[in-house]
């Protein structure tokens, strides 16, 4: 078999299962791939010794038959996940030489059940960001280009190593992270599959914390069935996460039957944006049409609070940033700035966190602690919740009226040049998670499919957003968005 790295999961379990490649195999393929993707920077901490013995622990495994369906297959992990003995930086300075003595308990499950460790991948400084310009190791480059151009475009952000890895097929698939979006919206930005869970659905234990209360871990894949498969091994409840829900994880890919006829999907007027490209709008009608002409039957709803769900998202992710970071101080690991004499603590403290967070992630910080402060803590913070409640309502009272999925626009447009927002008012930047905040802050989950091409050759993407628990669901009618769209397309090599 030739291109094994082209491979996705599914297809890679079959072939495993009948033999016909090995872990070995795959893994050497995958490796190959990235040592000649440097151009991408995508992984950031290679673990070619690791993935080795995984591989072959692997085939033994599979060869005695008792083999899960993740057995195998090798993985990119976004550098958020702590990863025992391998550096995890969360692409910030501050976390530089970190090599944690402990295993998240997601890659732990994936480990268990026989996966393989590529290396780790770039990402968004504290996963702080929309392009994957705010990283310590540099800007990821998509593997994407606009028609004949040969501008460098962002994968997206957060998660844009894992999206960037994915595409251009330099793993089978990869670990990402979302709080406002940050595995939807680069997944739409390179024409993968990127799934956010139900908040508590996957452990946040050993996952640098950013915002606790949206943080949520997903599989980044090749198709449906992939991310359906690689959530099984994701999910399940964590004694150490008293977020995690006790809920037994169902088989999400047997529930990929592909018949959606009667579901109602629910198409949000707020979502309607001022000024939303033509090519976004007609993508948006051509999933609506996809999934009526599957027999599903479109209702249009109200999602009324839907215009407060940036500003309310913005008050509240950085208050929580802001308590979470305070951890990093210089004292413990990590990090620590070089004092002059007659320095005290103070100093130390100031010019370690000054010289360890990038400009985003100190924007953010002083955000949340003004928010946070006593003379405003009533007017941002509180009144931010108060809204989020309102949002989560929104939510309930369509799914209470028999909506089982709702379809939406995933990004406000392409991928656009790595560099062109620089310069730009920060918000610019922040309304790319337009369409992908409102999930996090209602603990919903959430599916970004590709499903077109705009008229430079870059992917679109569409979301999908479900019921809460019911992945499953959410998946299928996801798989038969996918297979209406018969989406193919993929990146020209030129890295």
């Amino acid at each position: 078999m030739a291109d094994l790295n082209k491979l996705g999961i599914a297809e890679a379990r079959d072939a495993l299962r009948k033999g016909d490649v090995t872990s070995m195999e795959l893994t050497e393929a995958c490796l190959g791939a990235i040592e000649d993707a440097g151009a991408l920077s995508a992984f950031v901490h290679n673990t070619p010794d690791i993935a080795r013995a995984q591989a072959a622990a692997a085939d033994t495994r599979i060869k005695s038959g008792d083999a899960p369906d993740m057995c195998g297959i090798p993985l990119g992990i976004k550098d958020l996940f702590c990863t025992k003995g391998v550096p995890s930086q969360a692409a910030s300075r501050i976390l530089e030489g970190f090599k944690p003595e402990y295993e998240s308990t997601i890659t732990q499950q994936l480990w268990d059940a026989g996966s393989v460790m590529l290396g780790k991948l770039n990402m968004d400084e504290f996963a702080m960001g929309s392009s994957n310009e705010m990283s310590v190791y540099g800007d990821v480059v998509n593997p994407w280009r606009r028609g004949n151009d040969d501008a460098p475009l962002t994968p997206g952000g957060s998660s844009g190593g894992s999206a960037s890895a994915v595409a251009a097929d330099l793993c089978l698939a990869a670990t990402g992270t979302d709080t406002g979006g940050s595995i939807r919206q680069p997944a739409a930005f390179v024409g993968i599959t990127g799934l956010k869970p139900t908040y508590g659905r996957c452990s946040r234990w050993g996952v640098v914390a950013f915002a606790s209360s949206l943080d949520q871990a997903g599989p980044m894949t090749k198709s449906v069935r992939d991310a359906a498969i690689m959530l099984g091994a994701m999910a399940g409840h964590d004694p150490k996460d008293s977020t995690s829900a006790e809920l037994a994880v169902p088989d999400f890919e047997a529930a990929l039957t592909g018949d959606i006829r009667g579901k109602k999907i629910g198409i949000p007027k707020e979502y309607r944006m001022e000024g939303m490209p033509p090519e976004i709008e007609q993508l948006w009608a051509d999933g609506t049409a996809m999934l009526k002409d599957a027999g599903a039957e479109i209702i249009d709803i109200s999602l009324p609070h839907t215009k407060y769900a940036l500003p309310a998202y913005y008050v509240v992710a950085p208050a929580e940033a802001s308590s979470n970071l305070a951890r990093y101080d210089g004292v413990r690991f990590g990090h620590r700035a070089k004092i002059g004499h007659g320095d005290g603590i103070t100093e130390m403290y100031e010019k370690t966190r000054a010289e360890g967070f990038g400009p985003e992630v100190q924007r953010r910080v002083m955000i949340g602690t003004y928010v946070l402060s006593a003379g405003f803590y009533d007017a941002y913070y509180n009144r931010a919740r108060k809204v989020r409640s309102l949002i989560k309502k929104d939510f309930e009272d369509v799914f209470a009226e028999g909506v089982d999925a709702i379809l939406t626009p995933a990004t406000p447009s392409a991928a656009f040049g790595l560099g062109e927002m620089a310069n730009a008012d920060p918000v610019q930047m922040y309304l790319n998670d337009v369409f992908t905040v409102t999930v996090n802050l209602a603990g919903l989950p959430g599916i970004a499919v590709p499903a077109g091409l705009d008229k430079q050759g870059l992917p679109l993407g569409l979301q999908l957003i479900g019921r809460p628990w019911e992945e499953g669901d959410l998946l299928n009618t996801a798989y038969a968005l996918e297979r209406a769209a018969g989406f193919v397309a993929k990146p020209a090599k030129w890295w």
